[in-house]
């Protein structure tokens, strides 16, 4: 196992355990799960043997920038499928989002307990990059809000959790911390605008979390996701539906944020073992994106099996995401 895949292995391993000795945020909401619900949807590989994948962000011209975390790269799938490299050499470059001509993502997923993870920014046109914020710990997910702020997760597990903090690029101020939630992954903002969706990887729970009160996360819904709590990133529909990864059942999952009602949208998107021993996590899906598909939207899925995946849904089923309300 290389120190990547380690890392990420001891992590997922610790959550398991604190799990075991850690109440959370309040009851667990029930397991509500409801029959598969994958029926009308239609999914495809765009995307092959790009190595090891944590994210995806939308390139606004029908393609993808991907954050390769095994690798240590940033790519670019075209809408042609064409792939190209944009920067190498990154410790694990995790969450990724997009503004205009410039890209923010995050690095030192998994590999920077004691600090030493970035937030930077990639000038797209000139290629430039620039260091936001360095010594981040454990720095995961990325969410930019209707205001321009970015949000970013901070998986510190098993060390002291640091929570959910708050970056403003026009000004340079952060706020470390800005929401106490303990072991958050991924981010989407909810259909109303007023909050934020996130998951506490340790006990399967999602959670939401105000804007205007990011010290009072309330528990939406639970999802067991295998033997390890594995649910990674999502993303939100105006519906109020919301598409998480998970991470070690190979899983794609569809939840009612009003009810806490979630079903299967698709599963078996794992990668194989390459010797007698199961497979480690993360083995499965790590992001979920809902983006253009020609003049309606659909659900975008990169795997840590180095795939990038596009889910298209029942003809019934309206996909506008929920930034857009």
């Amino acid at each position: 196992m290389d120190r990547r895949s380690g890392t990420r292995y001891i992590r997922c391993l610790a959550t398991t355990l604190a799990a075991a000795v850690i109440t959370g945020l309040g009851p667990v909401a029930a397991a509500r799960a409801e029959a598969g619900c994958g029926g009308g949807w239609q999914a495809e590989v765009l995307a092959a043997d790009l190595g090891g994948l944590e994210n995806l962000e939308y390139d606004g011209a029908g393609g993808f920038y991907v954050s390769g975390i095994v690798r240590g790269e940033l790519r670019h799938v075209a809408a042609d499928g064409r792939v190209t490299t944009l920067l190498t050499g990154l410790d694990n470059p995790a969450g990724l989002r997009r503004s205009g001509a410039d890209l923010y993502f995050l690095t030192g997923d998994g590999t920077t307990p004691d600090g030493g993870g970035t937030l930077r920014r990639l000038h797209l046109p000139s290629g430039e990059v620039t260091v936001l914020l360095p010594d981040l710990v454990q720095p995961n997910g990325l969410l930019l809000l209707p205001d321009g702020d970015l949000l970013l997760t901070q998986l510190s597990i098993p060390w002291p959790p640091v929570g959910i903090s708050r970056y403003r690029p026009a000004t340079g101020e952060f706020t470390l911390g800005w929401s106490p939630v303990p072991r958050p992954n991924g981010l989407a903002l909810t259909a109303d605008h007023r909050a934020v969706l996130t998951e506490d990887v340790a006990t399967s729970q999602i959670l939401r979390v105000p804007l205007d009160a990011p010290d009072h996360p309330t528990p939406v819904a639970a999802i067991p996701d295998g033997l390890f709590p594995g649910l990674d990133d999502l993303d939100t529909a105006a519906s109020g539906l919301a598409f998480v990864a998970g991470d070690y059942s190979g899983s794609v999952y569809q939840v009612d944020t009003a009810t806490g009602r979630w079903c299967t949208l698709a599963t078996g998107w794992t990668t194989p073992p390459t010797g007698p021993l199961p497979a480690r996590p993360p083995i499965g899906p790590t992001s979920a994106r809902l983006a253009p598909d020609g003049p309606t939207w659909s659900l975008y899925v990169t795997s840590i099996d180095g795939t990038l995946r596009r889910l298209r849904p029942p003809t019934d089923l309206d996909l506008t995401p929920a930034f857009l309300r």
